[in-house]
């Protein structure tokens, strides 16, 4: 299996690091193939923008998605964006190591997303989203850390249930581009945890990763659920938890 990992975090001590050092050992002594972007370390540039492209179909008024689309038929990408692109196309997992910031990705990751999930290779034209993305076929994972402990992320708790925070994510980013997704990997309250927490963590987290190709990915609903309205037919039932919990629902 070809794995790429995109790790973002500025400090390579971090336990964020260490995550990423377990996850190249494990899965290289199972046997994988493991590829690591590593934002910080790469100064790659996460500001999506003109110069992103060789040459320009609207060169008067920059219309980002659409000249994604006509690089993605072109080849007309600038190197720093075809490489990851080409990690990305290359890969049967995909898994982003990050902490969580902000209930979110910090910003060099977030425009990795940006620039790298291309418009007409990764979503866009002929129908290319959630089962039927450009990035059918293969897994894609969370692993981060957060500054909060778990009972902070229940379904009652102060900040929300975590598949709910990580919604915009797991179904926006991965399940709309067509990837299965994987339930994430979470290193909680790390300021908080003393060294034999964080070494529990590690320990977790290799042992995942030897049996990740047998990890079930987490239900979503396939396009054909959906009436023309764009809304789930009547007759699909029921309809997912983390579906109903992130739209409001009981």
């Amino acid at each position: 299996m070809n794995v790429l990992i995109v790790h973002a975090h500025p400090e390579p001590r971090s336990f964020n690091r260490a995550l990423l050092d377990t996850a190249v050992r494990t899965l290289g002594e199972q046997g994988h193939q493991v590829v690591v972007s590593d934002l910080y370390a790469m100064g790659f540039n996460p500001v999506a923008g003109p110069d992103d492209f060789s040459e320009r179909r609207f060169p008067d008024a920059l219309q980002y998605d659409r000249e994604q689309k006509q690089a993605s038929q072109r080849g007309s990408f600038v190197p720093d964006i075809q490489q990851e692109i080409d990690k990305l196309l290359a890969c049967d997992l995909l898994i982003l190591q990050f902490p969580l910031w902000w209930f979110s990705v910090p910003a060099i990751l977030k425009g990795w997303i940006d620039r790298v999930f291309v418009n007409g290779l990764v979503y866009g034209a002929g129908g290319k989203r959630f089962d039927q993305g450009g990035l059918r076929g293969r897994r894609a994972m969370l692993s981060f850390t957060t500054g909060c402990f778990p009972a902070m992320m229940d379904s009652d708790g102060l900040l929300g249930e975590r598949d709910v925070i990580l919604w915009h994510l797991q179904h926006g980013v991965f399940g709309y581009s067509g990837l299965q997704v994987l339930p994430p990997f979470v290193g909680w309250a790390i300021q908080y945890s003393d060294e034999a927490q964080r070494a529990a963590y590690l320990d977790a987290y290799a042992q995942r990763l030897r049996g990740i190709e047998g990890d079930s990915p987490m239900p979503t609903h396939p396009l054909a659920d959906f009436g023309p309205d764009w809304r789930l037919k009547p007759e699909v039932a029921p309809r997912t938890a983390g579906h109903r919990r992130a739209h409001g629902e009981a």
